[in-house]
């Protein structure tokens, strides 16, 4: 039997959004157009008129409306009378810096760009993977401390890491307060070597929502990272929840470590055809 591929326009064709249960037309529509701006796919500043919008998604005109509205309720897009809608100034796609710091340049920029909000520190028993990575025995603590990032009072970061006990003894909200974690480790001797990270994406639960000023069910970048010592000895969990619109992960990869894990490697989840048989 031959296949025959369709074109790649083809695949990029406009296609009518869907009736789906317990998600709005309009609001499916707020969400692709949102995407789209903070991709930058609007260089110009200028939507497309409700009409295109209209035949692009097979909607009604009120539909694109109350999706525009919603938009410039948030502050993306403005209604120019007569003229159309455009994105606002500062969500215009920004010229793209090139990543040129190491990994300690990178936290001391990091530490002093934005202004930090200790949440909580504590000692506590990790959850099982955090505990497997740091080479924790199950049953033991590990201090614990969530910080919240900002800049401008406009949230950029969550992190939430994890250090054992013995190399977290100096860490409290005070010190915090002064002094990144990473900056309380070196302090105590410790050297930085080899770093295992791991690049995901998650929906925003009530609780990141609020703390990340953003909606329940919004994707945000999640980056973890296991920093190890020049021993390879596990000195530092830590979970990096991000914004898309607000934040993006940058790397620059030297052409001798090209064909290393240094450049990532993708690892695929997919159920089993009879698991996904079985739902």
């Amino acid at each position: 039997m031959l296949f025959l591929m369709k074109p790649a326009n083809a695949l990029l064709d406009a296609v009518p959004l869907a009736r789906a249960p317990g998600t709005s037309l309009h609001r499916q529509l707020f969400v692709v157009l949102r995407d789209e701006i903070v991709r930058g796919v609007y260089a110009t500043g200028l939507l497309p008129k409700e009409e295109t919008l209209c035949e692009r998604f097979g909607v009604s005109r009120i539909t694109v409306r109350r999706a525009l509205a919603d938009l410039a309720t948030q502050g993306l897009v403005e209604r120019r009378h007569g003229r159309g809608t455009f994105v606002r100034e500062d969500h215009l796609p920004q010229a793209r810096a090139w990543p040129s710091l190491t990994l300690i340049d990178s936290l001391r920029k990091t530490a002093t760009d934005t202004q930090v909000q200790v949440l909580r520190v504590e000692q506590a028993e990790p959850p099982l993977e955090v505990a497997a990575l740091l080479q924790i025995e199950p049953g033991d603590k590990a201090v614990h401390a969530l910080r919240l990032r900002s800049i401008d009072g406009i949230p950029v970061m969550l992190t939430d890491a994890w250090v054992p006990v013995n190399l977290g003894r100096r860490v409290n909200a005070t010190s915090l307060r002064k002094q990144a974690l990473y900056e309380i480790l070196l302090a105590q001797g410790v050297k930085f070597g080899r770093v295992v990270q791991e690049i995901t994406a998650e929906v925003s639960d009530p609780v990141r929502a609020r703390l990340m000023q953003t909606e329940v069910g919004m994707p945000l970048l999640k980056i973890v990272r296991v920093i190890h010592d020049l021993g390879a000895r596990p000195v530092q969990y830590i979970s990096v929840t991000l914004t898309p619109e607000r934040s993006r992960m940058l790397m620059d990869i030297p052409g001798e470590t090209v064909n290393t894990l240094s450049t990532g490697q993708f690892v695929h989840q997919v159920p089993s055809a009879g698991a996904a048989a079985g739902r």
